[in-house]
């Protein structure tokens, strides 16, 4: 949904900048030693939709040992005549699908002028949707432990988690096998620049959000010679461990919670009343309700805390859907009416009318997660990092704590660590960071602009989570010139 123009106070550059205009090193178009017959294969593109394309390429499982198995990634594409620049796309999770990216959310996302020059290029990373998917549990198991009413900050409650944690990994490695221990996200990137050169680019163009930062700043850091135009839209910091990033989203899901409410009190449909302090505690005193009385739905299903959480969280990563949190707020708390939360939980974890999981989203998010950045799982660790969550985040900090016992059911060793990517020598980045953005706050799209070698920060004054396709032309503008024209946004832009 398109949020009302704002202004920006610097204009775009008319001229690419001096950085863009340097010497940079030549791409690397020969494949990596071990590689060759990945490199080399070839694309067979055949219509899947009326303007959609569909290919399938093979990926070594193990990047240590290429003459293994390997796995299949799906690729699509929306191709135009007269396009003479691919775009590779990537919509976040981790385990968002590139492929429902590009037949879903492109033409409303992209501008006219970027969709006439570029053909756009989405896959499904390994492990997601239809590339090599992992596979746990069964609907029906799903929507059972959706239902329970388990809560982690309890003791009583926590031995009944860890062994549902502990089933659930098991199902986990049962049903996918060994894939699962290499799902992580630098084996994602190296996948990438397999696509790169089956392409037949000498460099790649990417516009990844949210994780999609994280992969593509990966990319340029392993391939910085590669690297095109790169868009990385509510950028992750790479630099941050895990406790950290919960804690920063935690604190950006509080002040946005601040925001709502504010616009539910001039609504004049609000279920609270008096200031947004005062508003906010009648709301931490109606989770508390629903902590100890789940609520049922028309369909009989049972709606426990995590999952009212779950529908909450999801409006408030566009001030566009503020409204219908509003509504759905009203219809919970003054007719106990749980119905439009539990469309929202459903919309989040992809379940279908039917009772289907549209996408495996949910378990690809929880094995790559849990591969990329080292959890401390021990119980001293994790009521620590509860108290702080509670402490510096009193509506939500609660729910978001106890994330280690997942990583400790699933028994692998994380593969990667908080560092930072420099991407030394590569093209210039484009990182764009939305002031009021909960879920990647903006303090971290300042921090990987710093972090990358070559990049400019681009700004976005206003709330929700990312900019480009949902804010306002000045964005567009900013982001049209530089894919299309190559031209970067003067140091300081703000939207």
């Amino acid at each position: 949904m398109a949020l009302g123009l704002a202004g920006c106070s610097s204009p775009t550059a008319d001229s690419p900048s001096s950085a863009s205009n340097a010497p940079q090193p030549a791409p690397n178009t020969s494949a990596p030693e071990g590689l060759e017959s990945f490199y080399t294969q070839s694309l067979d593109w055949e219509k899947c939709g009326s303007v959609i394309e569909c290919a399938t390429i093979q990926v070594p499982m193990d990047y240590d040992n290429p003459e293994g198995e390997s796995i299949e990634l799906a690729l699509n594409r929306r191709a135009v005549d007269g396009a003479t620049r691919n775009i590779l796309v990537n919509p976040g999770g981790p385990g968002g699908s590139g492929l429902d990216m590009v037949s879903s959310t492109v033409p409303s996302m992209f501008s006219d002028d970027l969709q006439r020059a570029y053909n756009v290029i989405g896959f499904d990373p390994r492990g997601v949707g239809e590339s090599s998917p992992i596979t746990c549990q069964s609907a029906a198991e799903t929507d059972k432990g959706r239902q329970e009413n388990l809560r982690a900050w309890v003791p009583e409650d926590q031995h009944e988690i860890i062994e549902s944690a502990e089933d659930y990994a098991a199902d986990c490695a049962s049903n996918t096998g060994e894939l699962l221990d290499h799902v992580d996200t630098e084996s994602a990137a190296r996948d990438m620049d397999v696509i790169r050169a089956v392409l037949g680019d000498a460099q790649l163009d990417y516009l990844g959000v949210s994780y999609g930062t994280f992969l593509g700043a990966t990319y340029a850091d392993l391939f910085p010679q590669n690297v095109g135009r790169f868009v990385l839209d509510g950028a992750m910091d790479p630099s941050l461990p895990a406790a950290e990033v919960t804690l920063a989203q935690a604190v950006g899901f509080e002040k946005e919670i601040d925001a709502w409410l504010a616009s539910c009190l001039e609504s004049g449909n609000c279920p609270f009343t008096g200031t947004v302090e005062e508003a906010k505690v009648q709301l931490q005193q109606f989770f508390a309700q629903v902590e100890n009385e789940p609520m049922t739905a028309s369909d009989g299903r049972v709606v426990p805390i995590i999952d009212f959480v779950n529908g909450f969280i999801l409006p408030l990563y566009d001030d566009a859907s503020w409204s219908y949190l509003t509504d759905a707020m009203n219809a919970a708390v003054n007719e106990g009416n749980v119905d439009i939360i539990l469309s929202l939980a459903d919309l989040s974890a992809d379940r279908q009318s039917d009772g289907t999981y549209a996408s495996n989203s949910s378990d690809a998010y929880v094995a790559i997660d849990c591969l990329d950045r080292p959890t401390d799982s021990s119980q001293e660790a994790m009521q620590a990092e509860a108290t702080e969550l509670m402490r510096a985040a009193p509506t939500l900090g609660k729910y978001l704590a106890y994330s280690g016992i997942a990583c400790e059911a699933l028994d692998f060793e994380s593969t990667g660590k908080p560092e930072v990517l420099d991407a030394k020598g590569s093209n210039e980045i484009l990182v764009i960071g939305t002031v009021g953005d909960p879920a990647t706050p903006y303090k971290w799209s300042e921090a990987l602009a710093k972090q990358l070698d070559n990049a400019t920060l681009l700004t976005y004054e206003g709330h929700g989570h990312t900019a480009y396709g949902r804010s306002n032309e000045c964005i567009t503008k900013a982001v049209d010139e530089y894919l299309i024209h190559g031209k970067v946004p003067e140091a300081g832009t703000r939207c």
